[in-house]
């Protein structure tokens, strides 16, 4: 992989969505990319549909989508924005850090098209802050601010011992 970032993309299918981000199914939950501002904003789409894992348990009979995921959704969609910047993103993973003010304010449910929004509020190297914005047919499902840093993907060896702080007591 070269030193420099991908070019810039205003939209992107599945495909190119699945060679940014490491998820899969059934956890990849967005599946467009429809406008993207380098380090700025992104707008992504999550259709949803019955088939969907988590609706057989939420809730029978009254399927709708976890909140969770909805905020995940967000993440992804921010996640695709940032890794886009990230030259090595093959051996890097995008994490959660934080989550502020989540709201929730609508249910969505299998056959809505979840339009998410992400803006930048705060673009470090390694860190990320985002204000996501989740809509059905133009109406707020969910908005929330998220955090997310940038940790190595490389697992450590079993027989390699944890680093000791420099200062730390030792027992």
């Amino acid at each position: 992989m070269s030193d420099q970032p991908v070019p810039s993309v205003s939209t992107m299918d599945i495909l190119e969505i699945m060679s940014i981000l490491p998820h899969r199914y059934p956890f990849l939950l967005i599946d467009r990319v429809l406008e993207m501002e380098r380090k700025t904003r992104i707008v992504a789409i999550k259709n949803v549909t019955i088939n969907e894992p988590h609706f057989a348990g939420h809730f029978p009979d009254f399927p709708i989508m976890p909140g969770v995921l909805i905020v995940e959704a967000i993440a992804q969609a921010g996640g695709a924005l940032l890794l886009t910047e990230i030259p090595d993103r093959d051996t890097k993973l995008m994490v959660f850090t934080g989550i502020d003010s989540a709201k929730f304010r609508r249910p969505v449910v299998p056959g809505d098209q979840l339009r998410i929004e992400v803006t930048v509020l705060n673009w470090r190297t390694s860190a990320v802050r985002m204000r996501g914005v989740a809509t059905v047919e133009g109406k707020i499902a969910c908005e929330a601010t998220i955090m997310c840093a940038l940790t190595s993907r490389i697992p450590k060896k079993a027989d390699q011992p944890e680093p000791i702080a420099a200062g730390a007591a030792t027992e």
